[in-house]
């Protein structure tokens, strides 16, 4: 008898497993670009006539209500009382609006589809990926779009001649900033979806706060308690902000605005983490 006869079998090497519950590894790989990189190989075949028409929705808005409506409107006054061209009173709102509508779009449709059809989540999170992995991944290939969405728009105000000062150019990472509060807080609305009509409430809200946030009209129209329901929806916030970049209208108050999106960041983050830790790990 040999001596690996005499000393039996030898046991199989255990693999590694990763810990899943309890600490920073439960939720955290530090590999979103995975689920970045998956969108960007799955966008390959999806219809780019859907994708651009995000891109022309805004711009439409621009030439009939800016150029075709503007020019029976003349100047219009904004919050700091200085007068500006309707259309480039209108122009960085729809700019808002666009980064709005191309974030929304990935975060909550494109989502709610992997979460609830798909199985894609359950297919990532059985990897080494954690929660966190896959819902900043996800807002940050929604935020793809909804910068894309933004520098090409950004680029026809700069044509038309609507950008009113060199602190336009501030508007780009603002945009980011705008699409990056959307998408977190739109995922994680979505996380809670569970059938297409819960689905249409996204629209009933969406719609509303595009007419009204101070998009084709200043907010003193509104009365009082009007302009103070107005002034806590999050577009608002990206407009005024972005209106004061494109204008050249700088104020101290456009900090708060800032504020605003980084405490909506962060509320989606942590609601789109927990939820998807609660659906598939806990």
């Amino acid at each position: 008898m040999t001596v690996r006869q005499a000393q039996g079998p030898r046991p199989e090497a255990e693999t590694p497993t990763v810990a899943r519950r309890g600490g920073v590894r439960a939720l955290w790989a530090g590999n979103p670009g995975a689920v970045v990189q998956r969108g960007l190989i799955a966008a390959r075949s999806s219809s780019w006539v859907v994708v651009l028409s995000g891109f022309f929705e805004p711009v439409f808005f621009l030439l009939s209500m800016g150029i075709g409506l503007g020019a029976f409107i003349g100047d219009v006054q904004v919050t700091q009382g200085v007068t500006v061209p309707y259309a480039a009173f209108i122009a960085p709102a729809l700019l808002a609006v666009s980064a709005m509508n191309g974030a929304i779009y990935d975060s909550t449709w494109n989502v709610f589809f992997k979460l609830n059809y798909g199985k894609l989540y359950e297919g990532m999170l059985s990897t080494s990926l954690g929660p966190l992995d896959v819902a900043l991944g996800e807002i940050l290939y929604a935020l793809l779009r909804g910068l894309a969405y933004a520098t090409g728009f950004m680029i026809v105000m700069q044509l038309i001649g609507l950008n009113l000062s060199w602190t336009a150019l501030l508007a780009l990472p603002a945009v980011v900033l705008i699409a990056f509060g959307f998408a977190s807080l739109g995922m994680a609305i979505t996380s809670y979806m569970k059938t297409f009509q819960q689905m249409d409430w996204i629209n009933f809200v969406m719609l509303p706060m595009f007419l009204f946030s101070a998009t084709f009209y200043p907010i003193s129209v509104y009365p009082g308690w009007v302009q103070q329901i107005v002034m806590a929806l999050p577009l608002w916030h990206g407009v005024e902000l972005i209106r004061g970049l494109t204008t050249g209208i700088l104020s101290a108050g456009m900090l708060w605005h800032v504020l605003y999106y980084v405490v909506m960041i962060a509320v989606g983050l942590v609601f789109t983490t927990k939820r998807l830790r609660a659906l598939f790990l806990d």
